[in-house]
């Protein structure tokens, strides 16, 4: 009997790195693992509102986002079609593992394209980590071999602009001219 069903990845442990905030504090960037959930939660608690709403373009509650179903789906992804970063800092007194941020790549299957999403901890924005996120994702997709990136931001999130404009994306205002899409080719 043969399977014909796509084969699970192993947790591609060649993107785990250790990186430097600009103000030094020292993190690990590494894909998401199913034991994270309760990390995620807590995360998901460090986000204002205005965070939450630039991400998903709504006001999104605590319990939607934190709701066991939604955070089992990203924290066990096939790392196949999607790859989920987050970056892991330890309380230097506790040991105790903190997520500052979380980016992922979803690989979409027309034209061998991704899109690219990202959320940093509102305590831990204006340090760099967003724009190491979105680094590494991009070294991800040419490693994976994805010809173009992709990503959506509300109009008025302009510090987001800044970030994908810095790392090379073009901007353009899509149709509903409440959001630019991000482009990258590769």
């Amino acid at each position: 009997m043969t399977n014909t069903g796509p084969a699970i990845r192993a947790y591609p442990a060649q993107y785990v790195s250790p990186w430097t905030m600009k103000d030094g504090t020292q993190i690990t960037i590494r894909p998401i693992r199913a034991e994270d959930e309760p990390l995620m939660v807590n995360f998901h608690k460090t986000l204002s509102d205005r965070t939450v709403y630039l991400r998903y373009f709504s006001s999104l509650s605590l319990s939607r986002r934190t709701g066991h179903e939604r955070l089992f789906r990203i924290c066990t992804c096939d790392h196949q079609t999607e790859i989920v970063l987050v970056a892991e800092h330890k309380n230097l007194q506790t040991g105790e593992p903190h997520i500052l941020g979380v980016a992922r790549l979803n690989k979409l299957p027309a034209n061998n394209e991704a899109k690219v999403a990202g959320l940093v901890s509102d305590q831990y924005q204006h340090r760099g980590l967003g724009t190491e996120l979105l680094r590494q994702l991009i070294k991800i997709a040419r490693e994976e071999k994805r010809s173009r990136l992709t990503a959506e931001m509300l109009r008025d999130n302009f510090p987001i602009q800044i970030i994908f404009k810095r790392l090379g994306f073009r901007l353009r205002l899509l149709g509903d001219f409440a959001s630019v899409q991000a482009i990258l080719e590769l």
